[in-house]
């Protein structure tokens, strides 16, 4: 609201009531909509590596004109149509190791309670029916356009030229929005006061976030293209309802922008890209490690290079934590090495103190760089400490669970040709035979198989595709 960095201070302490808003289920979900859910994410996951408690809330909009035409169009019914797109949501978000939210409520399912909070409003005088449609009336709440930054007479002039002599005949003011719209014949609607009809796309989030997290809640987040109206709608709404502040703070992941010309990426303008079909050509932790490394309010830019320079960088993280694993597992004992525990330390301060500041992400994986540039020169080493080796390890794995990457030690095994070729190649460094050597390695690295050579011998790995 005030549009600078403020001190999160939770309404209780050690929780945090989180309500972020969801997709309405007419189609998959695309990069933009993904970028969104994985920002959260990650900012929910930090919360906990910080050891607070997150109720987390997102919604599915599982009724509305999009879905009406969509279900229209494919022959089958708005309900079905909705548990289809939100069974591929679930699939897809999961795929990016998105966590679970505690609660994530349907629209459809609160369409009693919508009712009432519009009853409320009416009685309250914010909100009147015309012919079976309910308005708000924007101008009478006082803050209205205070969360965008806008002026209440430049909407008024904007909303005139988009408004239909229709519906200007009915509104008290262009700038009036939708509670409740009357059903169209054959189309899917509920009883009501006013008629049979089905809730606006606004009134939804209000009722869902006060009927589960309060009156009066933490956070509240969502893409930046939802700060006017809808969020502003959600405000002028819920307040004038309750009486109390809706949310202490608010949070706008920016657009994803696609191609040479950095486009937004949007379903209208047909230059979207879907979450279900990349992965079935990209390995989705890639595609999470793309969108979580970039800081939530920044656009993010989609294009080859920017996920083949997201590939390298966590098949590096990878490489390094394997190695660290393998060293691990053939080190004896434990020795009189110089510690680098306050190295570590220090790194997981540079992490925190950043991701503490407005969750900087981008600071915040340049920590694991640092860790990983550590673990890299700390292996080249003859003698180890155990207990190095296995801070090392934990805190590169807790540090990429912020980020939603879980790392797990390769299991990998070759087959008794390529560990032949191997045996083969360190015969040749023996004999100083570098010609060999390099030969056979370009031999391997052909057949996907990438060898590091390390002070604790030769390690390998497959390449990733």
């Amino acid at each position: 609201m005030t549009n600078s960095v403020e001190r999160f201070v939770p309404k209780v302490e050690n929780q945090v009531s989180m309500y972020v808003c969801g997709p309405t289920v007419y189609n998959y979900i695309h990069i933009g909509n993904a970028r969104s859910v994985v920002a959260f994410d990650t900012i929910r996951r930090y919360f906990k590596y910080r050891g607070y408690q997150v109720k987390y809330v997102s919604n599915f909009t599982d009724v509305d004109d999009k879905m009406i035409k969509q279900a229209k169009t494919d022959g089958i019914t708005v309900p079905e149509l909705a548990d289809k797109y939100i069974t591929a949501f679930m699939e897809d978000t999961k795929a990016l190791n998105v966590q679970s939210a505690t609660v994530n409520p349907r629209a459809t399912e609160y369409i009693s309670k919508i009712i009432t909070f519009i009853e409320e409003l009416i009685k309250n005088e914010y909100a009147y029916e015309v012919n079976g449609d309910v308005y708000y009336r924007a101008r009478k709440f006082a803050n209205y356009g205070e969360l965008s930054g806008q002026n209440i007479n430049d909407l008024e002039e904007g909303a005139s030229n988009h408004v239909t002599t229709d519906e200007m005949k009915v509104k008290e003011d262009p700038i009036d929005f939708a509670l409740w719209k009357s059903a169209k014949p054959e189309e899917i609607s509920w009883d009501s006061p006013w008629g049979a009809g089905r809730p606006g796309w606004h009134i939804e989030c209000s009722v869902m976030a006060t009927d589960i997290l309060g009156n009066n809640f933490d956070i509240h987040g969502g893409g930046q293209d939802l700060e006017f109206p809808h969020h502003e709608n959600e405000i002028a709404q819920s307040e004038a309802a309750t009486g109390e502040r809706f949310a202490n703070y608010w949070m706008h992941n920016g657009f994803v922008t696609i191609g040479k010309d950095q486009e937004k990426m949007s379903k209208s303008l047909g230059n979207f890209v879907t979450v279900h079909d990349l992965i079935k050509t990209m390995d989705p932790q890639v595609l999470r490690f793309f969108m979580s490394t970039v800081h939530y309010r920044r656009t993010l830019q989609y294009t080859q290079d920017n996920i083949e320079d997201a590939k390298n960088n966590l098949n590096r993280i990878k490489n390094s934590f394997n190695n660290i694993s393998h060293r691990l597992l053939t080190e004896e004992k434990i020795t009189d090495t110089v510690s680098i525990k306050s190295k570590i330390d220090d790194i997981k301060n540079y992490f925190v103190e950043n991701m503490d500041d407005d969750f900087n992400v981008q600071n915040g994986i340049t920590a694991v760089y640092d860790l990983v540039k550590l673990a890299n020169n700390y292996l080249e080493q003859s003698e180890v400490s155990k207990e190095d080796l296995a801070m090392l390890k934990n805190t590169m794995m807790e540090l990429m669970n912020v980020f939603g990457i879980v790392l797990e030690e390769s299991v990998d095994t070759l087959d008794e040709q390529v560990e032949q070729m191997i045996e083969a190649r360190n015969q040749a460094r023996i004999n100083k035979d570098f010609a060999e050597s390099d030969r056979i390695r370009d031999v391997l690295k052909e057949q996907g198989i990438i060898l590091e050579d390390t002070a604790n011998g030769v390690r390998w790995h497959k390449e990733e595709n």
